[in-house]
């Protein structure tokens, strides 16, 4: 599907007829209502604050359909997008399944209180999680410490509905308790293998970052695609499949009024990454002294790690190649205070990046913390410093040309057209310690607390 153009939103939803519906439902989009085939939490952390107060990160997914449905659930640290994690859940129709991330000796796990069926089997105990591993990124040269997979994101991907009335009847809860719950072996991968339909999608979830003796907790809603794809296979426990590659061959991105629809002009995941390409990242921020505050920028890059050969040598879209201390990016902050004074691309970010350039980010969960605050105990961030107590920010990525490959980095050359910025989700924290409190009754009261506010984003396409 070739030179497709941009068209004004009322003139796109004028057109979609019986017959013109078809295309615009074989194209990949991100859903503005949260509800999709595929989910991407921006953000998992079990860091810690101090020696005794760690975060925990629980999660939930939600399926709103009439249909059971395969899915593969995916943790994935923050340096390289290496699979620390992976396994296949089964939801029942209008199914709820949760879980939490917890910290352990070395690094972190997952457990689940859940009932819904796994395969393999996740531990129910959260003294005993199931341990993420380093195996997928032993020997990148960003260290193969457990350490490494304390922080990152999630990708869950459904693989398709259940045919099968046997299978749908193995996985439906019963008084709460589905049949496989108690006997694993009727979703052996004989039996599923061939009762994974058509994906519908239908999918919602959300993500808690929450520090209990902190006194914080910052919520996300995992970005939504949907229309990922219109073909469903079940992949085996254990394989890496199914993957962001593995969609459909049209994207179509809302710009304002505008409906873009493109396709891809290298490879299949830039339709992916087109749907969230971003010239430039709004937010707000807030330093105030007399509470303390402390705001972070959490920004992450979902496709980033499809952009890298087997050695992290770049191929196109991003700046550089990932080495020991990332694959940085350049970036440009205008930032503003309540009182519209500004500063356009402060020198302040530390530790000083190894491009030497006045502001990067090098990781593909970053995040961004001002003056040093670290409300989120990254060790993925990079710090900005400003002057200004609280206001707000314009991040965005120059575009420039590359002496790694043929072209500009930061753009991404889709078949009609060209999308200038980068890849990216994700959202903004606050804290505010208001230090000793008491009740009218001279009783102490909890005084810190932590906010999450999403972020606002602007879009660069010319065809």
């Amino acid at each position: 599907m070739k030179n497709f153009k941009t068209k004004t939103l009322v003139a796109a939803f004028a057109g979609l007829s019986a017959a013109g519906a078809v295309g615009v439902a074989e194209a990949v989009y991100l859903n503005p209502d949260g509800l999709g085939q595929v989910l991407i939490y921006p953000y998992y952390t079990v860091r810690s604050k101090a020696a005794v107060a760690p975060f925990d990160t629980y999660l939930s997914v939600v399926n709103t359909t009439n249909s059971a449905k395969a899915v593969k659930v995916r943790f994935i640290e923050g340096k390289n997008s290496a699979e620390v994690l992976d396994f296949n859940l089964f939801l029942s129709k209008h199914d709820v399944w949760v879980a939490g991330v917890i910290r352990t000796a070395e690094g972190a796990g997952v457990y689940t209180p859940d009932k819904s069926c796994t395969v393999p089997v996740v531990s129910a105990d959260p003294l005993n999680p199931t341990p993420f591993v380093n195996f997928a990124y032993s020997g990148d040269g960003a260290g193969d410490s457990l350490d490494r997979t304390r922080e990152g994101y999630v990708e869950i991907i459904e693989m398709g509905s259940i045919t099968s009335s046997t299978v749908e009847t193995s996985v439906t809860h019963v008084a709460g308790v589905p049949p496989c719950w108690v006997k694993p072996s009727l979703l052996a991968d004989a039996t599923v293998s061939g009762a994974v339909g058509v994906p519908t999608g239908g999918l919602f979830g959300g993500v808690t970052l929450i520090n209990v003796l902190s006194g914080e907790d910052f919520t996300a809603d995992a970005v939504a695609l949907d229309n990922f794809r219109t073909t469903g296979k079940y992949d085996l426990p254990g394989d890496i499949k199914p993957d962001l590659q593995d969609v459909g061959t049209v994207a179509q991105i809302i710009d304002g009024a505008n409906v873009i629809t493109d396709d891809y002009a290298i490879q299949p995941v830039d339709n992916v990454s087109a749907i969230m390409m971003r010239s430039a990242v709004y937010n707000e921020f807030v330093l105030d002294t007399g509470t303390k505050s402390t705001t972070d920028w959490v920004l992450t890059m979902p496709t980033k790690r499809y952009y890298y050969d087997s050695d992290g040598v770049v191929q196109y879209l991003f700046q550089r190649n990932f080495s020991a201390t990332g694959a940085c990016d350049d970036v440009n902050a205008m930032i503003y205070d309540r009182e519209e004074q500004f500063k356009t691309t402060p020198p302040g970010f530390s530790p000083p990046p190894p491009s030497g350039k006045p502001g990067t980010v090098c990781w593909e969960a970053n995040v961004l913390t001002f003056n040093g605050g670290n409300a989120l105990a990254s060790t993925n961030n990079v710090s900005l410093t400003t002057s200004y107590v609280n206001g707000w920010m314009d991040l965005s990525f120059p575009v420039a040309s590359s002496s790694i490959y043929q072209g500009n980095y930061h753009e991404l050359p889709m078949t009609s057209g060209v999308f200038q910025g980068l890849p990216i989700i994700g959202f903004g924290a606050q804290t505010f310690l208001n230090g000793t409190l008491t009740d009218s009754t001279g009783k102490l009261i909890q005084s810190s607390y932590g906010g999450s506010f999403i972020h606002k984003y602007k879009r660069s396409y010319a065809d």
